[in-house]
């Protein structure tokens, strides 16, 4: 399980996080329209996450690239013919574009950036955790590193755990489930699976509090409560809908509410406003009334990926990603699963369609 060792390295982590400085409107043209250029020139394509900087998120769109969850980030790598894979997130989401494209050159604006849940789940203690549990089938989140998905069996994303827990347990299999505690308990509880949970969690879902969504929903009683399974039982008991990045920027656009209170990251304001913009968008709250919380909803490593270092990286190439080859092909098998169940849960859905 995480020790108090791996918190104190979560929080060292975070000290050692740097945020890009304020840009002028001036200063992010000139960036926007180098890297636009620098993105041909090198024949590479921007795949950024939902939780990215806004500014980021509309560059890969205006460039032929993708914004997304980190599914649909590694689908969508996976298929474009780019020589270079540029990727706008945090670490693990470039380890998982180099794992499925090894002849691609893969780039991150900083490799600083990661992952509290990773950070939270060191490979040598989830080996053997995993050896002392031999039984169980293990299945990680896509959070972590690609070591831990070398000892894994499957891989899942929140928009696609349920379905592929729900299928093992069907088959008889026991369920080790690493790393976050609080979408291992939701799946848990939705499946019936049996499930040994790893003690780890992400530091901007764990900060959104029961009470002060209660206190919100009271403020605005017509609002959907959007929360991601990332967050603490308490919190994902008030939610009108749980769900993935995609699945909750789905509810805004298809739920009557004119209003929402989203219990995830802020960064995904940019996408369900652009995609519904008549609707209402309300942060919910973190840390409590006066406090001083350590992601207020925004992940510190996230905020890392900004235009300046996003254009260094495109014309140097000094932020490139390496995987070691025995693990690249260990931690393939259960990507390439996870993919072809899911593409054959997509074909499934479209033949009833």
């Amino acid at each position: 399980m995480t020790k108090a060792e791996d918190r104190i390295l979560v929080q060292e982590h975070l000290a050692h996080a740097a945020e890009p400085k304020p840009l002028s409107a001036d200063e992010k043209a000139r960036l926007e329209s180098r890297i636009k250029a620098v993105l041909k020139e090198k024949d590479a394509v921007l795949v950024a996450h939902y939780y990215t900087d806004p500014d980021i998120q509309r560059l890969a769109e205006e460039t032929g690239g993708c914004v997304a969850d980190s599914l649909e980030m590694a689908r969508f790598g996976n298929q474009h013919p780019a020589s270079t894979v540029v990727v706008a997130g945090v670490r693990f989401m470039g380890e998982t574009a180099k794992i499925l494209n090894p002849e691609k050159r893969v780039l991150m604006p900083t490799l600083e950036a990661t992952c509290s849940l990773d950070v939270g789940c060191p490979a040598d203690e989830f080996k053997a955790f995993c050896d002392e549990h031999s039984d169980r089938t293990v299945v990680v989140y896509a959070n972590t590193s690609a070591a831990v998905k070398a000892r894994a069996d499957w891989v899942v994303t929140s928009s696609c755990a349920e379905a592929i827990v729900e299928d093992l347990d069907a088959r008889g299999q026991k369920i080790l489930w690493a790393p976050d505690k609080h979408l291992g308990h939701y799946v848990q509880k939705t499946t019936g699976a049996d499930m040994l949970l790893w003690d780890g969690s992400c530091i901007v879902h764990e900060e959104f509090k029961h009470r002060g969504l209660e206190d919100l929903k009271a403020l605005y009683p017509n609002a959907a409560i959007l929360v991601h399974p990332e967050s603490p039982n308490a919190v994902v008991e008030l939610a009108d809908v749980v769900g993935s990045t995609s699945q909750l920027i789905h509810a805004v656009q298809t739920l009557p509410n004119q209003e929402f209170i989203v219990a995830t990251d802020n960064g995904i304001f940019y996408k369900m406003q652009q995609l519904a913009p008549n609707k209402t968008l309300i942060e919910a709250p973190t840390a409590g009334n006066g406090a001083t919380c350590r992601s207020c909803a925004q992940c510190p490593w996230m905020a890392m990926n900004g235009l300046e270092n996003l254009l260094r990286v495109i014309e140097q190439g000094d932020q490139e990603v390496f995987v070691d080859p025995e693990t690249r092909e260990a931690a393939l098998r259960p990507l390439r699963r996870m993919l072809d169940f899911t593409a054959g849960v997509n074909l499934k859905a479209a033949g009833n369609a």
